[in-house]
């Protein structure tokens, strides 16, 4: 293939992926499209503050998580259990545990294989096997351009290859850079030189920054790559924060039931690793003024309330988590027992109970304010 036919190949796979993406009859209810709940004006991720959205046949079935964004996806690596940050990949100093993948528990790496997870999910649209994927996507009148994609007015016959090159669709169009990755956020103007920050978004970076006060670009890197690159406000590791339990979740409603993020439920191949036990994919920063539930499992529903976590998790617990009978905090109340031990202790949460936490309430709102910066769509004064 030439790389003109290829071209046309891609704008054709991403055209079909746009239109399934916003197709609400792929679903049986009829009424869910992935936009549905990856709404575009709100990063790709929800356009409501709900923990968790509703779907299945009937949308009355809840999901167990809260809905990530799709945008900047594109630099995310596949899953490993071992990432070095150096050439020396010998070096087990550096080792800096799992890391990657494309969910909150990093289970997949191809979009193609995100995509199949809410087409076949009971709790999101549905569908009960790739095969009634398949048929919806034809009732839907989209046959032509896939017997176009695949080169063959036969290939609609075959729910197999109907099924691959939607799911292909889908991938080719989140790869779209104008619309998954623009970079068009006032921070990027920045630094570009075509903007400069209020005086409380600047307060708000260096505060982001430093080690003894936010400590954020520890995990969420605000830098540029060596080689150029605008920074992705991820290291896309998977860490354990030992979120308050969110018990608006219905699964929740359950004692036993506990959400471990890599070591399950939604994930099944380490089941039996305790260490893994608590852990989620960091994600990026970039836009994360628009969303209005945050962390796995959507239990804070203000960007100040999230960045007050951090800062309170540890100094003022009570705040955070209920008592046990005995009055005391149960604290990291969303882990079983022993996999607390897996709970990150990094700044700013190395300080104890009645310290003095790491941010002012003026600080947290500098900070808040430079995170309002990271949302795409700026457009620098003339």
């Amino acid at each position: 293939m030439s790389r003109a036919e290829a071209r046309r190949q891609a704008e054709r796979l991403s055209a079909l992926g746009r239109s399934l993406f916003f197709d609400s009859s792929l679903s049986p209810s009829g009424k869910l499209a992935c936009s549905s709940c990856h709404d575009p004006a709100h990063g790709f991720g929800p356009a409501n503050s709900r923990a968790v959205q509703m779907g299945g046949g009937d949308l009355q079935q809840p999901g167990t998580r809260a809905v990530p964004s799709l945008k900047y996806l594109q630099a995310v690596p596949p899953f490993t259990e071992h990432f070095h940050d150096s050439e020396d990949e010998a070096d087990e100093s550096i080792d800096n545990g799992p890391t990657g993948g494309l969910t909150w528990d990093g289970r997949v790496d191809r979009g193609a294989d995100q995509a199949a997870i809410p087409l076949l999910s009971s709790f999101e649209m549905g569908n009960r096997d790739a095969f009634e994927v398949a048929r919806r996507v034809l009732t839907a009148g989209h046959g032509k351009e896939i017997a176009a994609i695949a080169g063959s007015s036969k290939a609609a016959a075959d729910p197999a290859t109907v099924y691959r090159i939607a799911l292909k669709a889908l991938e080719v169009y989140q790869q779209d850079y104008r619309t998954f990755y623009p970079y068009s956020s006032k921070y990027d103007a920045m630094l570009a030189g075509e903007a400069e920050l209020a005086p409380a978004e600047a307060r708000g970076l260096e505060l982001f920054n430093a080690p003894n006060k936010g400590n954020c670009a520890s995990c969420h890197i605000s830098k540029r790559g060596n080689d150029g690159t605008p920074p992705q406000f991820t290291d896309f590791g998977l860490i354990a924060l030992g979120v308050p339990r969110n018990r608006d979740i219905p699964a929740n409603k359950d004692p036993a039931y506990f959400d471990l993020g890599l070591c399950g439920p939604l994930r099944n191949d380490f089941l039996k690793r305790e260490d893994y036990c608590g852990l989620f994919r960091t994600p990026t920063l970039r836009n994360v003024a628009l969303r209005q539930s945050f962390f796995h499992n959507g239990a804070v529903h203000s960007l100040r309330d999230a960045v007050r976590f951090y800062v309170e998790r540890e100094t003022r617990p009570e705040l955070w988590y209920p008592r046990k009978a005995d009055g005391s905090i149960d604290k990291y109340d969303d882990l079983p027992e022993r996999p607390k031990a897996n709970v990150n202790m990094d700044a700013p949460f190395d300080r104890r109970a009645g310290d003095a936490p790491a941010l002012t309430a003026a600080e947290i709102d500098d900070i808040v304010a430079f995170l309002g910066t990271l949302s795409d769509g700026y457009r620098p004064a003339k």
